[in-house]
């Protein structure tokens, strides 16, 4: 029975909160002195108490987070899903905005759903001054599965275009509780097919789609690979996978290391995941398409760009899961960041650490595109 660190090592110590580093939910800050009223909490049970303390946070990325730590809760219950999606203070990006001066045409598409189900809506950004057909990023927004919109997060793959010259295509799904699992994925798909037949209406290379998302939209990115695979779908070309949400069973060493700690910790996570799944979460009977990690076969996948801090809660299922192409024979590029908690470079875009991160992902989709 384990009774202390090893030689050099310092574990965590004293009651739940006492050593909480700074942190935020996953999506926006909440106004300067403003808090949720559903009190935050954590899920430190014997067994994370005893786990190891979080590595240590970049000190550029910790410096971002200080000041705003006491409106970052790391973790948060299910009732306070309205109250977080309330806060979401950062408006989104308008047309002018996404627009860059007159670099990209801006368009909404309503296209269909899947079958029985409400149609779905494509953000469609075009590079005004390249000539198709272009290749595509097809973008899955995060939010933990339970909020967000198809303009969170396209800023990114913007950048990628101005450097690349891609068209964007960034799809709205159906968000939980109110429309758990297949809701979310199976409108992704509609999606990716309908961009795939209609590709040349809207400029695209249907050869060359890469599908692409952060956090739960990176949960969403690899089940598309999969689903795609599986049914003999839309040929994907690539899985850009950003420090995503995979595995519902929220049980890694870095899932009981982080709880209580950093960024999105194994509280919310737990949350988000119960929002899809329902009682489900943690069974035996999870679909690969709602939990990419319950996978059984990773082999015959699109080469996949996995990134991911060192401190955040999906540090090990990430690895693990790039690990796994690897063993099937696979393609799959790995960065594990050091110091990087969830989602450091949409925080912090300015530190090193997230314009290393960014400089990896243009070079791996530039290298992949050249192919």
């Amino acid at each position: 029975m384990r009774t202390g660190p090893p030689a050099g090592e310092q574990w965590c110590q004293g009651p739940v909160g006492t050593h909480r580093r700074t942190g935020r939910t996953g999506v926006w800050p909440r106004p300067e002195g403003a808090a949720l009223t559903t009190q935050p909490t954590t899920s430190r049970n014997a067994a994370d108490r005893d786990a190891p303390c979080p590595p240590p946070l970049d000190p550029e990325l910790a410096a971002v987070l200080e000041p705003i730590a006491d409106r970052l809760p790391p973790g948060f219950p299910p009732e306070a899903i309205p109250e977080i999606r309330a806060g979401l203070v950062v408006p989104p990006p308008t047309d002018e905005d996404l627009g860059r001066g007159g670099a990209f045409e801006i368009e909404e598409r309503t296209v269909p759903g899947p079958p029985g189900a409400p149609d779905v809506s494509l953000l469609v950004c075009r590079p005004v001054h390249e000539r198709g057909p272009l290749p595509a990023v097809y973008h899955m927004h995060g939010g933990g599965m339970i909020t967000g919109n198809n303009r969170m997060g396209v800023d990114e793959m913007l950048d990628l275009s101005e450097e690349l010259g891609l068209v964007v295509v960034s799809v709205e799904y159906r968000l939980a509780p109110e429309h758990p699992h297949p809701a979310p994925v199976e409108d992704c798909y509609a999606g990716l097919v309908w961009t795939a037949e209609n590709a040349r209406e809207i400029g695209v290379d249907p050869a060359r789609i890469v599908v692409a998302g952060g956090s739960a939209g990176g949960g969403l990115t690899a089940a598309l690979a999969l689903l795609a695979r599986d049914r003999g779908g839309p040929a994907v070309f690539g899985q850009m996978l950003l420090c995503p949400m995979l595995d519902d069973r929220n049980d890694s060493c870095s899932a009981r290391q982080m709880a209580g700690h950093g960024v999105w910790d194994r509280t919310a996570n737990e949350t988000a995941w119960g929002a899809l799944l329902g009682d489900a979460r943690g069974g035996p009977d999870v679909s690969p398409y709602a939990a990419p990690a319950r996978a059984t076969d990773l082999s015959g996948l699109p080469p996949a760009f996995i990134d991911v801090g060192s401190a955040e809660t999906f540090r090990d299922e990430d690895v693990a899961y790039a690990a796994r192409i690897w063993q099937v024979g696979g393609r799959a590029e790995l960065h594990v960041w050091p110091g990087g908690f969830h989602g450091f470079d949409g925080l912090a875009p300015k530190a090193s650490l997230s314009r290393e991160a960014r400089a990896a992902r243009e070079n791996w989709l530039r290298r992949l595109l050249s192919t």
